[in-house]
Formats: structure tokens, C-alpha cells, sequence
């Protein structure tokens, strides 16, 4: 069981399902977590639950599509916490609908959370990791990603975007010992998956077809995805940079 005792982890997004179960997870492996959430009340719940368990977290409110807030809430983290050993970024949002129905406002929006966001996270915390010559860095995409998903396409352009701009950060700074990984989850039982149940139109029939599509017979958990995102963060995997896990219950089986 990999151990972050002394470490300072980034969340972002960790206000939410996957975001906070994997908050809570690396707090009680020993890191010190600075959950960042566009609601604050929901990242303040996340840290709450960690410093009630014994565990060490900070919240902070942060707009990723916004740079002086990023840069805001990375200096915040530093001056709680301590330099960043671990970004794991995980905050998302998507639209439902075919994509000749989608709007250039939509796209902008959707470019802005998944990818340009995602961009200055790295932005913000790399420099530090490579002074340091130091830090893991683990990008949560999407299946959407690997193999495209009907009713989300400019979606799955920018975690695409996001598997290739990882592999390219993660030649650049093998150098400074930072690695950088990405785990795409499949469908998973988020918030973000309910607003894509409702917009199928048949939430029901929907589930019943995934649930018969995944090899092990069940829509993904938040609880699923922090083992990955944790071996990735840590020093078990100090060997591994530029790749990318599925973790889909077998949906998806491409290499």
C-alpha cells in the first residue's frame, strides 16, 4: 500500500464524485489534500470529511478556465501545504446532444473546462515540480477519449487533446523526474453521468444497455477510480510516464 505521508496533493474538481473520493482516498494514505472545486461548499464538505477522519485538507474555490484563479489557488495550496508534489486533474463537464446541435458557445465552454483548464493547471504547478526536479501529475480523460462516444463529440476532441498534450509533458520533463499519466474512466456513476442519462431521453433502457455491454456487469463506481489515479502518484509507478489506463469494467479493451 503506497504511502504519501508528507506529500501535498492537488484535486481539482475534488468537490465531486471522483474528485472526492479520491481526495479522501490519498488523505488516508497520509497526503495533505488542497481540494479545489468551482463550489466551494462542496470542496469545504470533501476537507471536512478528511480533517473528521484525521486526515489534513484544505479547500479552496477555484474556476480552472480562469488563470489568475488558478495561479490564486496554486499559491494558496503552496502557503497551507507546501510545494505540490501530486496535480491530479479531474475536474470536467460536458453536454449531451449530437453534435450538428451543439452551438460554437457550447464548444468554447466545453474547450475552456476540459482542455484550457487542464492547461493551466500544468502550467501552474510545473515550473515548481521542475525546480524541485520532482512530481507526478495524473490526468483523468475519458473512454470518449480512446474511442469516441455518440452525443459527445467536442468533448471527446478535448480529452483526446488531453491524452496527446500529456504524453508530449511527459517527454518534456522526464528530464525533471515528473511523470505524467492519464486514467480514462468509463461510465461511472457521477453527477456528469446522470445529466447524460437524462439527455439519452430513456435513463432506464439506458442503463440496462450498459450494464449489458460491461464485461463485469456494472456501471462504474467513484470509488473505482482512485486505486488507478493513486498507483500512478506514487512511487510504485516512478518508472511509468506518458501512458493511459482505461478503467471502464472492460467496456473498452483497445490498446
Amino acid at each position: 500500500m503506497a504511502s504519501f505521508a508528507g506529500k501535498t496533493v492537488i484535486v481539482t474538481g475534488g468537490g465531486g464524485g471522483i474528485g472526492g473520493a479520491t481526495s479522501r482516498l490519498f488523505a488516508a494514505r497520509g497526503a495533505k489534500v488542497a481540494v479545489l472545486d468551482m463550489n466551494l461548499d462542496a470542496a469545504r464538505k470533501i476537507a471536512a470529511e478528511i480533517e473528521a477522519a484525521g486526515g489534513v485538507a484544505a479547500s479552496f474555490r477555484c474556476d480552472i478556465t480562469d488563470r489568475a484563479a488558478v495561479d490564486e489557488a496554486v499559491a494558496a495550496t503552496v502557503a497551507a501545504l507546501g510545494p505540490v508534489d501530486v496535480l491530479v486533474n479531474n475536474a470536467g463537464w460536458d453536454v449531451f446532444k449530437p453534435f450538428v446541435k451543439t452551438v460554437p458557445a457550447e464548444w468554447e465552454k466545453l474547450i475552456a473546462i476540459n482542455l484550457t483548464g487542464a492547461l493551466h493547471m500544468h502550467h501552474a504547478v510545473l515550473p515548481g515540480m521542475a525546480a524541485r526536479k520532482s512530481g507526478r501529475i495524473v490526468n483523468i480523460a475519458s473512454d470518449a477519449a480512446r474511442v469516441g462516444s455518440s452525443g459527445e463529440a467536442v468533448y471527446a476532441a478535448c480529452k483526446g487533446g488531453l491524452v496527446a498534450f500529456s504524453k508530449t509533458i511527459a517527454r518534456e520533463h522526464a528530464r525533471h523526474g515528473i511523470t505524467v499519466n492519464v486514467v480514462c474512466p468509463g461510465p461511472t456513476d457521477t453527477a456528469l453521468f446522470a445529466e447524460y442519462k437524462e439527455g439519452a431521453g430513456n435513463p432506464e433502457k439506458l442503463m440496462e444497455a450498459f450494464t449489458r455491454a460491461i464485461p463485469l456487469g456494472r456501471i462504474g463506481q467513484p470509488s473505482d477510480l482512485p486505486g488507478a489515479i493513486l498507483f500512478f502518484a506514487s512511487d510504485d509507478a516512478a518508472y511509468i510516464t506518458g501512458q493511459v489506463l482505461s478503467v471502464s469494467g472492460g467496456l473498452t479493451m483497445a490498446g
